[in-house]
């Protein structure tokens, strides 16, 4: 199975993808879509569709694991942020790609076994579960990675149906 893992934003899009199988996590490929600030958001939302749709047509993705949103104190980021997620998860849906959300706590339990894991200890243990030499950058980019690793672990019985029927 194949998981393309997404941590939303407008300004840096992390993603990466792994292939699982026989309970193995091996990374494909990982990056950032980043726009640029005092850009039409608009023009930044276009970008982040455009390049997400790059991205699934090159890896073709089974499922895409991205984080639920969840509201902080700033409200107009998390808009923006809403509306990058928008345009990504209708890119998903024009591919017919199934998505699966979590939130930052079932990431930090899938990932380190303790949901109140620092970033840094997050970070780390997806560096090691995918024998990666080092932590991938920008942030966004492991947190990515870290998503996709969590619906590995999370997946419940949808994922043990797909990977018993891909013969």
């Amino acid at each position: 199975m194949r998981i393309l893992g997404i941590d939303p934003g407008y300004a840096i899009v992390g993603w990466g993808v792994i292939d699982f199988q026989k309970n193995i996590s091996k990374p494909v490929a990982f990056g950032a879509i980043t726009t640029k600030a005092h850009t039409d958001f608009n023009f930044r939302l276009q970008q982040i569709y455009d390049n997400m749709l790059g991205i699934i047509e090159q890896f073709k993705p089974s499922v895409v694991s991205i984080e639920k949103l969840y509201f902080t104190s700033n409200k107009t980021t998390a808009i923006k942020v809403a509306q990058a997620r928008g345009v990504i998860l209708l890119a998903c849906q024009q591919k017919g790609i199934e998505v699966f959300e979590y939130t930052p706590l079932q990431v930090k339990t899938a990932v380190t076994g303790y949901g109140k894991a620092q970033k840094h200890q997050v970070m780390e243990m997806t560096r090691k579960l995918l024998r990666l030499k080092e932590i991938p950058k920008p942030d966004d980019t492991a947190d990515a990675l870290a998503l996709a690793i969590c619906h590995t672990q999370a997946g419940s019985t949808t994922l043990r149906f797909l990977l018993n029927n891909e013969g």
